[in-house]
């Protein structure tokens, strides 16, 4: 069920399959919220609120940060605007206040589309479909994106849910990350390196959030036999908000939500990326999409 809005957060549309419930809103096909049996796993918003920190967005053509929004791709420079001024970046790439279009539903489905409008700074019409379908297992979002150009385009993908702790405090929660290596960054929290996880930064066993503040990323994810790699965070009501990613993301970001707004560490953002911070500029894993090809990319979330 569709249903049109004014609001900031654009049309909603409603998906149900058993006891499983999500909302999601075609401004940044923007998941806003998701339970199962009235069991939050994501922290929701308000319809009618702006999304706080990204809430459920979709993250592309690149996901978090690109120093002072210039890179050169093919031999040519671009610039992108600067969207996150005290740090000089462009944040979250350029479709998460978009209001996307839905191609496709049912009750227990959705289909958003978006085709990135080509500006100087990102020239190539790159259409994203992405697709929210609940089943018995859970919630499972899969994205094609599409190069409609006739040069090869750099690409990227990453999404920012923030992980319900179901009224409980962080520090009263438990985080595991499937991941062998942390991102070192510098005061712009762009990446300066990497290391072995250590300390605070070694959650490949669930370990307590009290009195850890995390804005990192982790790469050298760990998947299971199915070649999932995950994200679990447990409350104290013996439930888990659980996150898992396909072979394609490459990279975890987590962030505790200190001191941001309608945050304020009331939740804990897990957020799949196909490449860390600054790709376009370093070209770690950045996607080269050739024209007319399509990359596809699986995640999904469930309550343990």
């Amino acid at each position: 069920m569709s249903i049109p809005t004014t609001a900031p957060s654009g049309e909603q549309h409603v998906l149900s399959h058993g006891p499983h419930r999500a909302v999601v809103a075609s401004v940044g096909a923007s998941l806003r919220r998701y339970d199962v049996d009235g069991l939050e796993v994501v922290m929701p918003y308000d319809e009618d609120a702006i999304a706080p920190a990204f809430a459920g967005m979709a993250l592309a053509p690149w996901p978090n940060r690109l120093r002072d929004g210039q890179y050169t791709w093919a031999g040519r420079t671009h610039q992108v605007p600067v969207t996150e001024p005290s740090r000089s970046t462009a944040l979250h790439g350029l479709v998460s206040w978009e209001r996307w279009t839905a191609v496709e539903q049912s009750a227990s489905s959705v289909t958003l589309e978006h085709v990135v409008v080509p500006t100087y700074g990102y020239p190539w019409p790159v259409r994203l479909q992405i697709t929210y379908a609940l089943d018995d297992a859970g919630l499972t979002i899969r994205t094609v994106a599409t190069n409609l150009g006739d040069t090869d385009a750099p690409y990227g993908l990453g999404f920012h849910p923030w992980l319900s702790t179901r009224g409980a405090a962080v520090d009263a929660c438990t985080l595991r990350v499937d991941a062998t290596h942390h991102v070192t960054v510098d005061d712009r929290l762009l990446p300066t390196g990497i290391e072995p996880v250590a300390g605070v930064y070694d959650l490949r066993e669930a370990a307590s959030l009290a009195g850890v503040e995390l804005d990192d990323a982790w790469t050298g994810p760990t998947r299971d036999a199915d070649g999932l790699s995950w994200i679990v965070l447990a409350a104290p009501d013996g439930h888990a908000s659980a996150m898992w990613a396909d072979e394609t993301f490459r990279a975890w970001q987590v962030c505790s939500g200190d001191g941001l707004e309608g945050i304020q560490r009331g939740a804990v953002a897990a957020e799949p990326m196909t490449c860390v911070a600054d790709a376009f500029r370093t070209g770690d894993d950045v996607i080269t999409l050739a024209p007319g090809a399509s990359h596809e990319s699986t995640w999904g979330l469930r309550l343990l």
